[in-house]
């Protein structure tokens, strides 16, 4: 009977005139044998066209990511994590991070090991978020059933029974991706630029580039040489970024970003490298590595050549070792696989390109500045400059962790500190063990110091709420933060607070940070709260990890004609349909659309709500309703259009006054 009730209820939305109940994923699932005890689970998405699937692995604070879940059973083991293959990678605006998803089709591997020859079937589970340009639907749970006779079999989606066999071809790179290892290449080659004008590698340019000119019979060897010399220096670092693929692999690296201890580590090293970089100590190989390439050069040819290269490498290791090791991580925690590789590729062309420029036209030499005081002062920049990046590491593990140890306001500081610092130093007023007797400054470093200084200072207004767009990838999000609505901001209630419309705060109700929004997350109390001050409610069916909910707080809910409605017009319930937050004991509820399955979190009860009562399952969705809960207008979706939206509030709430 509940069966026949939910189908009734199904058609009942799909029928209604204003139905906007999507269903863009069918799953379906087969077994591949791969030895008697052996077997891999083989699930598979067919994603509808503009709409994308999010991956396992997702920064925190973004997305709801794919997650699947097996009953497991004295049967069968499982062997490692589930696999996926590789999907399109892009830098979300809203969340200010790398994120990766699956369009059209996506394909996913469990392997198991069996451990009885009875097993016959295996039941999973896959929770997933899927979203278009438009909208994000709330995260959607979808039961698996696995044959290990080998038969496939088709699973439907929640909504639709309806299955998908026939699926468009997974594309394997996208410009999105080419875009993200373009990135870290352009990053590696200016580091290794920058590599290239540290005292430990810049003195070595005219030296080794004299040493083929002049060992070489002829102009055109001592080019070649030079040009061999550079493709060694290349192969080297390459061969170091294939090691740190080859070590991790793409499922480590995908997971690095989020991985609280890989984070923490990374704090340490960065710090490690960035006090070394100041002067405290230096960082080297073992001398005897050195000596033996030193041996193995002498044998002249190309090996020579080689260990010539792999001289240098080892030499230089105090200047460049904190550089590599910094691109490695951030090129490790961008999730591809080959990014290690991309990195080393452009840090090592760089260091390459002047060997054989300059061997090739030797007379640039005299061009070249004369070594000095300026290769240290570069080479503690760095160290400034990698100091602070660590902190953004230390950052990712509290996120995780949510420790609240260094929230936005607490890592503003620290940035401010040290780049305030590193401005003092460029202007001459702090030395260091290493640098030289400073007389006078140039007017680069004086350039250089006065853009450190405008930095720092534009860094400032951020402990009081500001935005800072040009460091917004940084910083923890603005919400994350000691007071949400800037430093020396009391809310209401509190003593010495602003005066305003709400005065204090009622029950269940919380101000929305940054716009001041007076707000419940409880349906009961909010609608109470609206019959008690005669207001029309909005009901915001929105989720922690939707971006055009976001989208719209930051850029329509903010704009001078719509803000003073949300805050003074009507009384604001937001249903957040992704909290994760479990229901209290004994007040689950069985689905309505799921029969035989309890509804478990907070997040699935307003998303069973919002399918049921309003026919529709995306975010962000708004709607005007009277103390009788009957809609004043058509419900809205997502509206970046601020006058349509300012419109649509306004002829609601002149609806709710005229009646």
């Amino acid at each position: 009977m509940r069966k026949i009730l939910a189908l009734l209820t199904l058609l009942l939305l799909f029928s209604t005139s204003y139905a906007q109940i999507h269903d863009p994923v069918k799953w379906s699932t087969s077994v591949e044998k791969i030895s008697d005890t052996e077997y891999d689970l083989i699930i598979k998405a067919s994603i509808e066209d503009k709409w994308h699937l999010y991956s396992q692995n997702v920064p925190q604070d973004g997305p709801i990511p794919t997650t699947f879940a097996f009953e497991e059973t004295d049967q069968f083991e499982l062997v490692d994590s589930v696999i996926e293959e590789e999907g399109h990678t892009v830098h979300d605006p809203v969340f200010d991070m790398e994120i990766k998803y699956f369009e059209n089709q996506a394909v996913f591997k469990q392997r198991i090991k069996l451990k009885s020859e009875n097993t016959l079937k295996i039941i999973g589970e896959v929770e997933f978020m899927v979203c278009d340009d438009a909208s994000c639907l709330p995260p959607t749970y979808v039961d698996l059933e696995f044959n290990i006779s080998g038969e496939k079999v088709a699973v439907a989606s929640v909504d639709n029974n309806e299955t998908k066999e026939t699926v468009a071809p997974i594309k394997k790179k996208d410009d999105s991706t080419n875009k993200s290892l373009l990135t870290i290449f352009i990053i590696a080659f200016l580091s290794g630029f920058a590599a290239l004008l540290t005292p430990c590698v810049f003195p070595m340019i005219p030296m080794t580039v004299s040493f083929f000119t002049k060992q070489s019979k002829s102009k055109a060897a001592g080019v070649k040489n030079a040009v061999i010399y550079g493709a060694s220096i290349v192969i080297i670092y390459v061969l170091l970024g294939m090691l740190v693929s080859a070590i991790f692999g793409a499922d480590a690296l995908n997971a690095l970003s989020t991985n609280v201890w890989f984070n923490v580590i990374f704090f340490i090293l960065l710090i490690v490298f960035a006090v070394s970089f100041l002067g405290a100590f230096e960082l080297t190989l073992p001398s005897s590595w050195g000596t033996k390439a030193d041996a193995q050069a002498d044998r002249g040819g190309l090996i020579g050549i080689f260990f010539m290269a792999l001289a240098l490498a080892i030499v230089s290791f105090s200047c460049t070792g904190p550089i590599v090791g910094y691109l490695l991580v951030e090129a490790a925690v961008s999730g591809s696989q080959i990014g290690p590789i991309v990195g080393m590729f452009g840090f090592s062309l760089a260091l390459a390109i002047p060997f054989a420029l300059f061997a090739a036209f030797p007379g640039w030499l005299n061009s070249l500045p004369k070594s000095g005081g300026w290769l240290n002062t570069v080479k503690v920049v760095l160290g400034f400059l990698e100091l602070a990046l660590a902190f953004k590491f230390l950052s990712n593990a509290d996120l995780v962790l949510q420790l609240h140890w260094l929230e936005r306001e607490v890592f503003l500081a620290i940035w401010i500190a040290v780049f305030g610092v590193l401005a003092f130093y460029l202007f001459g007023k702090i030395q260091l063990p290493h640098d030289s007797p400073l007389t006078h400054i140039s007017v680069g470093r004086l350039s250089l110091g006065l853009i450190v200084l405008s930095f720092t200072i534009y860094m400032i207004p951020g402990l009081w709420g500001a935005p800072l767009n040009l460091i917004s990838a940084f910083p923890p999000a603005q919400h994350y933060s000691e007071s949400p609505y800037g430093v020396g901001f009391k809310k209401l209630g509190e003593a010495g607070a602003s005066t305003s419309n709400h005065g204090d705060l009622p029950e269940g109700a919380h101000l929305m940070a940054p716009h001041n929004i007076l707000a419940f997350n409880d349906y009961d109390l909010g609608l109470a709260y609206a019959k008690k001050v005669n207001k029309p409610v909005m009901l915001d069916f929105t989720g922690h990890a939707c971006v055009n909910c976001r989208k719209m707080e930051q850029n329509v809910w903010v704009e001078d004609h719509v803000l003073p409605i949300l805050k003074n017009d009507i009384v604001l319930i937001s249903l957040y349909v992704d909290d994760k937050r479990p229901l209290p004991e004994g007040m689950e509820i069985e689905s309505k659309l799921r029969p035989g399955k309890k509804l478990r979190y907070i997040g699935q009860k307003w998303s069973e709500f919002q399918t049921i009562k309003y026919q529709a399952n995306a975010q962000p969705f708004y709607v005007l309703m009277d103390h009788n809960e009957d809609n004043l207008m058509d419900p809205a979706g997502y509206t970046p259009d601020a006058d349509e939206y300012h419109d649509w509030l306004k002829e609601g709430i002149s609806k709710f006054n005229n009646k």
